[in-house]
């Protein structure tokens, strides 16, 4: 039976887990605000990982792109230290080095979902007016 998942699949999902609950916990930051790590790509060596991050608050206060832009800069000057706490959580020879981007796709997400809601809305709202012009 073949593996299913690779190693670096693996250590990919371990360590979004692992730096989830370090920008949870332990990064203080204000500028990181609620940052959601949405996916993790790891080289193949294990030498290299960029983590795909998404902010919470900037879906309440609307896409804000100075605050996206200052949430990375300041997760990639904290990369060295989020990098020694994941050293301490997983068991690795080699930690990767850490790269962090900005992950749009829940925004284009939610703005879809609006989107195609405004839409069924609209379409239902003419429904009803060709109803009720036919009943006259």
């Amino acid at each position: 039976m073949a593996r299913e998942f690779s190693r670096t699949q693996r250590v990919a999902q371990e360590m979004q887990k692992e730096i989830a609950i370090i920008l949870q916990r332990e990064v203080k930051d204000p500028r990181i605000g609620m940052a959601t790590v949405s996916g993790v790509e790891v080289s193949r060596d294990l030498a290299y990982a960029k983590v795909f991050v998404t902010f919470l608050n900037v879906l309440v206060e609307g896409q804000d792109s100075e605050m996206v832009n200052g949430g990375i800069k300041a997760l990639n000057e904290a990369s060295g230290f989020i990098r020694s706490l994941l050293g301490k959580a997983m068991r690795l020879r080699v930690i990767p080095e850490l790269t962090f981007s900005y992950d749009s796709s829940l925004v284009d997400g939610m703005r879809m979902s609006n989107l195609v809601t405004k839409v069924v809305r609209n379409d239902e709202q003419r429904r009803v007016s060709a109803d009720h012009n036919e009943e006259k």
